[in-house]
This record gives C-alpha cells, sequence and structure tokens, in this order.
C-alpha cells in the first residue's frame, strides 16, 4: 500500500494538534499504520544542559544523536533549513499507511484548515488563490463560513469520520 500524506493547518492555537490527535486516533482505530511530522519554530530540547544526551549532541557535535530508552527513540539531527515534508517522510517515516502533517503550510500538499473565530479573523484559505485547490476541507466553529471546499462544523455529527474518509481520499500519494 502507498503511503499518503496531508498537512493540518491554522492559526497559532486554532486547534491543528488537537485536531491532527482525533485524526490519527480515527486511522488508527481503522487499523491504519499513522505517522506525524510536526514543524515547530523552535527547537525543542529533550534534556537538559550537561545531560549525557545534550554533550553528545552538543559538546560531541555531533551530526546525529539517538537516544534510546525501553519504549521510545529520540532522533535529534542537526538540518540547516526546515525541510521539504515529502522527502522529511520519505526519508524518516517508511511504512507509514498515512503520514499527518502539522504547519508546512506553504508546502504544496493537501490542506485540512482549523479556523477558529476567536483565534483569527479569517480564514488562510483564500478562494481564487493560486493554491486554493490544496484545501481538503476547512474545519471551523463559524457557522456562516462558506468555501469552495468541503466546510466542516464541530457541531456536526460523524464530522471526524467524514473528514477521515476525505482526507484519505483526497491525501497526497508518495
Amino acid at each position: 500500500m502507498a503511503t499518503r500524506i496531508i498537512s493540518v493547518i491554522g492559526r497559532k492555537n486554532a486547534g491543528k494538534t488537537t485536531l491532527l490527535v482525533a485524526l490519527a486516533a480515527e486511522y488508527v482505530r481503522k487499523g491504519r499504520r499513522v505517522m506525524t511530522i510536526k514543524q515547530a519554530a523552535e527547537s525543542p530540547e529533550l534534556d537538559l544542559p550537561g545531560s549525557d544526551r545534550f554533550r553528545h549532541f552538543h559538546e560531541g557535535k555531533a551530526e546525529r544523536s539517538l537516544l534510546v530508552t525501553p519504549d521510545r527513540r529520540h532522533l535529534v539531527e542537526r538540518a540547516q533549513d526546515p525541510g521539504d515534508p515529502v522527502a522529511l517522510a520519505r526519508h524518516y517515516l517508511d511504512g507509514a499507511d498515512i503520514v499527518l502533517v502539522e504547519g508546512f503550510q506553504a508546502a504544496s500538499l493537501p490542506k485540512i484548515e482549523v479556523f477558529r473565530k476567536e483565534v483569527g479573523p479569517k480564514p488562510l484559505y483564500v478562494a481564487g488563490a493560486p493554491n486554493a485547490g490544496e484545501w481538503v476541507a476547512l474545519v471551523t466553529d463559524d457557522e456562516k463560513l462558506d468555501a469552495a471546499c468541503p466546510v466542516l462544523r464541530f457541531r456536526d455529527t460523524m464530522w471526524l469520520q467524514l473528514l477521515a474518509n476525505l482526507a484519505w481520499e483526497k491525501a497526497q500519494v508518495l
């Protein structure tokens, strides 16, 4: 089975992570193998200065450092750019049925936008924009929002199952 990829975008605090986690859980419930990519503005530290992992990576200037625990592996790798989500998925997430990407708004990927009125005056989606066709759906609390792509409202029954099916069909195949 081919790997699919789709991005969840929206303004800060719109609920991107909440939606991505719900969508991932829905796919897992359906027996899909889910992997994710999160774009962040800053580099998180997995541990404190002076710890072994910190020292391996920073003091030792390692290109990559893998921290292995009984139930997890954390790979830290030096990078010069934010990377392309498709290339990242191909390189790191082999074997996924679907890769859910949070962020990478500028990437040419199918997009699900989370829009909440309290977070911004209007969605990122702009009808007629060159990339407007990338929008698979808008998920919103705005009762009046209309768009050329499907608009799902949080109050709708079965919106998550509908979104999961729609996203699966519209996701880019790698």
